[in-house]
């Protein structure tokens, strides 16, 4: 899952992104409206994290170009305690909820599951399809109900696939879920990690599409 950092103190940005990305998240960091702006216009996000006073704007004003595009991203708006009309403006534009700062990592990471809960319009932590469950209050996955021992990115790559459960998963869909804007991109990782969850959860459980990705199909 990739999320969009919005944030212009840099200290706070980084130790948040620094506690997603342990919990199993990409970010991508942006201190200003411009930034963020050319980063939503060039890779798809599946979470903003928007702090509002911004050094070249509002970030009110990137909610509502997001929703004015009906871009499909969850937007949790980052606040003060005292600053109840900003989280009232917030959600009136579209946000999907609010985080008060100072915040802990754990409550952030909570209420982004929750929001990507609600979105995908699957209230339940556990995805199954076959002998395959994948849990994702845990970041477990299990086969067969025998725990399988998985590491993030593989984890993060089968979540990504059963979510697209019937659907091709291309190539660079994967890569923008894995890596940040400037992180550098191992052509042959993907297929490395297919090849462990393959040896994991069965041979024929994802089929790759040459050329274009890969596909969990659903049963016929």
């Amino acid at each position: 899952m990739r999320i969009l950092l919005v944030e212009d103190d840099l200290l706070l940005a980084k130790a948040t992104a620094l506690g997603l990305d342990q919990a199993g998240f990409v970010v991508d960091i942006a201190e200003s409206v411009q930034t963020a702006q050319h980063f939503l216009s060039v890779y798809a996000y599946h979470i903003v994290l928007l702090d509002l006073g911004l050094p070249d704007g509002n970030g009110l004003d990137i909610l509502k170009s997001l929703r004015h595009k009906h871009i499909n991203a969850g937007v949790l708006v980052l606040t003060a305690q005292d600053q109840v009309q900003e989280r009232i403006a917030g959600l009136q534009a579209g946000a999907d909820d609010f985080v008060t700062k100072p915040y802990d990592i754990f409550e952030v990471v909570a209420r982004i599951q929750a929001v990507l809960r609600r979105m995908s319009g699957n209230l339940n932590d556990v995805i199954e399809f076959r002998n395959v469950s994948l849990d994702k209050s845990t970041n477990q996955v299990f086969v067969d109900q025998n725990l399988v021992e998985i590491t993030q990115k593989e984890y993060n790559l089968l979540h990504l696939l059963l979510s697209n459960l019937g659907r091709i998963v291309s190539t660079r869909m994967i890569e923008d879920s894995f890596y940040t804007h400037d992180g550098e991109i191992n052509s042959n990782a993907i297929q490395v990690y297919i090849h462990h969850l393959r040896r994991k959860l069965g041979v024929n459980f994802i089929r790759t599409i040459k050329g274009v990705g890969y596909i969990v199909d659903k049963e016929k």
